[in-house]
């Protein structure tokens, strides 16, 4: 038995359907944001920040569209213009991971210390030191490029403050769920 569709059954079908082919969608989502207050994203990281201090401090960040689902966040801090030892591996500044995925920002001024009360753990620098390595880039050449990259994980990284870079971006494959990214420039003046 043939099923014959009236004239304006099918001329409400087709008009529903451009109806909904021209209905406005929903702009994406923007992803994992980092910013501070200290500086713009690409503009001159202040000196209080850097070596050009005696004793810089860590600058304070946030960050917002957090991931659903995430369990921690890992912050690394590193200069990507310089090839330590002409191989691929550029300069660390500042390593902390297991920040809980509850936190919105992290405060100026982070203390050195390798375990932090909320369970974040702060790693090694280049120069073996705990905590926030302020931008150094020596006065002579063009400023380099400071990469402060923020990952939402869904897990927490059973590592500890010993753990290299190498270390915690392996622990990481496979549980990012976004990244931020902020960059800001420096190079010591005379």
């Amino acid at each position: 038995m043939k099923r014959i569709l009236s004239t304006s059954t099918i001329l409400l079908a087709a008009g529903l359907s451009v109806v909904l082919a021209q209905a406005p969608k929903a702009p994406p989502r923007p992803g994992l944001t980092l910013t501070t207050t200290a500086f713009s994203d690409g503009s001159e990281i202040p000196a209080k920040y850097t070596q050009q201090d005696p004793n810089p401090i860590s600058p304070k960040l946030d960050w917002t569209n957090v991931p659903q689902g995430t369990v921690t966040f890992a912050l690394i801090l590193h200069d990507p213009d310089v090839a330590i030892r002409k191989n691929t591996e550029d300069v660390l500044h500042w390593m902390i991971f297991n920040i809980p995925g509850s936190a919105m920002s992290l405060p100026e001024g982070m203390p050195a210390t390798a375990t932090m009360p909320d369970g974040a753990i702060q790693a090694k620098n280049l120069r073996g030191a705990v905590g926030y390595m302020g931008p150094g880039a020596p006065p002579a050449g063009p400023d380099h490029h400071y990469t402060f990259e923020l990952f939402a994980l869904d897990t927490k990284l059973d590592l500890g403050p010993d753990a290299s870079r190498a270390d915690v971006l392996k622990a990481m494959e496979g549980h990012i769920l976004g990244k931020g990214v902020l960059v800001g420039r420096f190079h010591r003046r005379q």
